[in-house]
């Protein structure tokens, strides 16, 4: 069977508490059972040691009258039956059964009661009498049985003038009034106890109530969270553990939440991608396609143009391979399992080697490459060729966007550890809200509607700036400079 929370906190608390109701009756019973009896105990001993005390005086008087032969301990009949109308008023003022023993005679005075002999007493009362003429004061309720109810007796021994033991006084009182109280005492205590049950039942609901509806609410967030709702809220405000519980989930979903988003915008870049690769096939493809077939039916056969169509063909075939390399070097990038070569290596001879390989390119717009780097050795650890690579991108977009006899500006300058490599264009500039999105794959701003590409170039960029923990910096004034910033930490060794 199956419990709920409230249930089995509404079980908890009343088991809890009948356990501690139970512990505490018997702990009641026993501890009230035992200070009563002690109580008592040391009550009918002080009575029983005064009356012992009266009667030690009361014999002692007898024996200065009559010097005669009394027995053992100087005790007779006749004497003990001279104490009677004494003892029949301590009998009554005391409210108990007090008797007298004369060992030595085996006689048992009883106040308004017949004698009684050693032989119509039972072997636990016998003890009594044994010890109390021994001089110690002994309990027992051996005598209920004698006297027809529960009865706590108390023996004190009686001394005569040399402190010999000549009787006992036996003091008889009746317990049975102690049952009745422990039990009424029961009775207040279970009822209590039920009272205590109904409000500790009645607490319990409430605080499962004020439990359990949090969970509720979370349950319902989670279930939410499950059917692809992440802008589910628990609603649930408390500075505690379900509290914090919560607010977890809370965080969870505004994580889902971002999570799905995130997923949504990486499968429109994907569908993006997949519509723009489509579209930068489909325009050589179609060239390729076209020029074949006028090649094959015979359309074109003047050797001109045929040259010309083979010229044309080739240049689609170009942009495919470089389409295709680009691809290729972006998806190595984007691995994380791809990894490159890195190394020292020493950033001017790659500057370099990227301002030598892009002077033809330069050339052939009549654009002169103006480079400024005063340091021989800039030490940093990294991948030569995706760092040629890079600037190199950077370098042929400067070089495309710039009108003919025109000139692109490399500079280098080192501050405090951190290279800064600045190439700045004059050509047509890049607008404000084209500058967040220039790092997209197969991007084109509105100004480069003239210029051939692959529209990979910048991502690859971004992608090895990423891998070599290097900062790009773009500023761009429409139809005016653009200005790209390599930010490179060096290696401690300082430029030289």
């Amino acid at each position: 069977m199956n419990y709920k929370i409230s249930q089995k906190l509404i079980l908890f608390v009343s088991s809890l508490l009948i356990l501690f109701s139970l512990i505490m009756s018997v702990s009641f019973t026993l501890m009230f059972r035992k200070n009563t009896m002690d109580y008592q105990k040391a009550e009918i001993q002080d009575r029983a040691e005064v009356i012992a005390e009266n009667l030690s005086e009361y014999l002692d008087t007898e024996s200065d009258t009559d010097r005669h032969g009394m027995g053992m301990g100087g005790m007779t009949m006749n004497g003990m039956r001279g104490f009677m109308p004494y003892l029949n008023v301590i009998d009554d003022i005391a409210m108990s059964d007090v008797w007298i023993v004369n060992e030595h005679e085996e006689l048992i005075l009883r106040g308004h009661g017949t004698d009684l002999s050693y032989k119509e007493l039972p072997e636990s009362a016998n003890e009594v009498i044994e010890e109390a003429m021994q001089g110690n004061i002994y309990f027992s309720e051996g005598f209920s049985d004698l006297l027809g109810a529960r009865t706590l007796t108390v023996g004190a021994p009686v001394l005569s003038g040399n402190q010999d033991v000549i009787a006992v006084v036996l003091l008889h009182t009746a317990i049975t009034g102690l049952e009745s109280v422990i039990y009424s005492g029961l009775q207040i205590f279970i009822l209590s106890a039920m009272v205590a049950l109904f409000l500790s039942v009645l607490l319990a609901i409430l605080l499962s109530r004020r439990f359990v509806k949090p969970l509720k609410k979370m349950t319902t967030t989670a279930g939410r969270l499950s059917e692809g709702d992440y802008s589910a809220k628990t609603q649930v405000f408390q500075n505690d553990e379900i509290g914090d519980l919560a607010r977890t989930l809370d965080i969870l979903s505004e994580r889902l939440d971002l999570a799905s988003r995130e997923s949504e915008r990486l499968d429109q870049s994907r569908r993006d991608f997949i519509s723009s690769i489509s579209h930068e096939l489909r325009t050589p493809v179609t060239v390729l396609r076209g020029s074949l077939e006028a090649l094959k039916d015979k359309v074109i056969s003047e050797p001109a143009q045929v040259e010309a169509y083979h010229e044309q063909m080739f240049t689609e075939i170009l942009a495919l391979q470089r389409l295709v390399d680009d691809l290729l070097s972006l998806t190595k990038l984007q691995n994380p399992d791809f990894r490159m070569q890195m190394e020292p290596l020493n950033l001017t001879e790659v500057l370099n080697d990227a301002v030598r390989s892009m002077q033809t390119l330069g050339k052939k717009k009549d654009i002169d490459l103006i480079y400024d780097n005063p340091y021989e050795t800039l030490l940093f650890h990294g991948d030569y060729g995706r760092i040629r690579q890079m600037i190199t991108a950077v370098l042929d977009n400067a070089i495309k966007f710039s009108p003919s006899r025109d000139q692109v500006k490399i500079d280098a300058a080192v501050s405090e550890g951190i290279l800064r490599v600045c190439v700045t264009d004059h050509g047509k500039g890049i607008d404000e809200e084209d500058l967040e999105h220039i790092f997209e794959r197969f991007y084109r701003h509105k100004n480069s509607d003239s210029v051939t590409g692959t529209g990979l170039g910048l991502a690859i960029v971004k992608e090895i700036a990423q891998r070599h923990d290097i900062e790009i910096e773009v500023d761009s004034i429409p139809h005016s400079d653009t200005v790209f910033t390599f930010v490179f930490r060096l290696m401690e060794d300082k430029p030289q």
